[in-house]
């Protein structure tokens, strides 16, 4: 007769490490690796989408058509995500670095993502036109019966105009220069009493452009010294951009 089996023989030898826990190990390892490197890319990308904060580098045309004008505008120039497309639209907000009246770029991040340094651009609204007339039209009709006491030397040889407190302006100054050939000039500013507190929209002036095109811009009263030249350039810009339906564009685009 077999002698019984001790309890230690009747324990079923296996390996230390089973085939299938080989197998889940491995694949655990796999999950993480590939979860690591979605992480990586994703983490780039978010990254990337983050700093952007909405801006684009992207210098391709977007026409935009307002009213009876249409323009043909570098992605990177215009403001809102939203608004870069192509078609109809009720206005376009762009935004310019200044003297250089350059888009978004790489080079410039901190000019737009660094409020400190925001003073630096120009924002215009362009839209289609709801008065007969722009700022500067509107200065004898208009503004000439919201005037209150005595005009009086303002900054960069512009003469300064208060504006009665109940005209709804809530301190803001206009400023007026002659120019000669054309239409007075004129600019509504809320001047700091220290250029230190000066915000990127201090000033806002509007004209008119193309066949029914409103452009409001907006700068720092810093800018004010450069009144004449970004006046001039902000009118240039946009009338560059202007397609004309019945030819080719008018000039080529960039965000330059």
């Amino acid at each position: 007769m077999a002698s019984p089996l001790s309890p230690a023989a009747m324990i079923e030898e296996r390996p230390l490490i089973s085939g299938g826990f080989v197998y889940r190990l491995t694949a655990g390892v796999a999950f993480l690796a590939a979860l690591t490197v979605a992480i990586s890319v994703g983490g780039h990308w978010l990254g990337e989408k983050i700093s952007l904060a909405g801006h684009t580098t992207d210098t391709k045309p977007i026409s935009v058509t307002i009213g009876d004008d249409t323009m043909r505008l570098a992605a990177n120039t215009i403001r809102f995500p939203s608004e870069r497309a192509d078609g109809t639209a009720e206005r376009v907000d762009l935004y310019l670095t200044w003297p250089q009246m350059q888009g978004y770029s790489e080079a410039d991040r901190m000019r737009f993502d660094d409020i400190s340094q925001s003073s630096s651009l120009l924002f215009l609204q362009i839209s289609q036109s709801t008065m007969s007339r722009d700022m500067s039209g509107r200065l004898e009709p208009i503004y000439s019966q919201l005037m209150d006491g005595a005009a009086y030397a303002g900054p960069f040889g512009l003469t300064a105009h208060r504006l009665r407190a109940d005209a709804g302006y809530n301190g803001e100054i206009l400023l007026t220069a002659p120019r000669s050939g054309e239409t007075e000039y004129v600019v509504r500013c809320l001047l700091p009493s220290s250029p230190a507190l000066a915000t990127s929209g201090d000033c806002q002036r509007d004209v008119k452009i193309g066949r029914d095109l409103s452009v409001l811009y907006r700068f720092s009263s810093n800018q004010l010294g450069d009144w004449r030249t970004m006046d001039a350039a902000v009118q240039n810009f946009v009338n560059t951009r202007l397609v004309d339906k019945a030819g080719p564009v008018a000039t080529a685009v960039g965000g330059r």
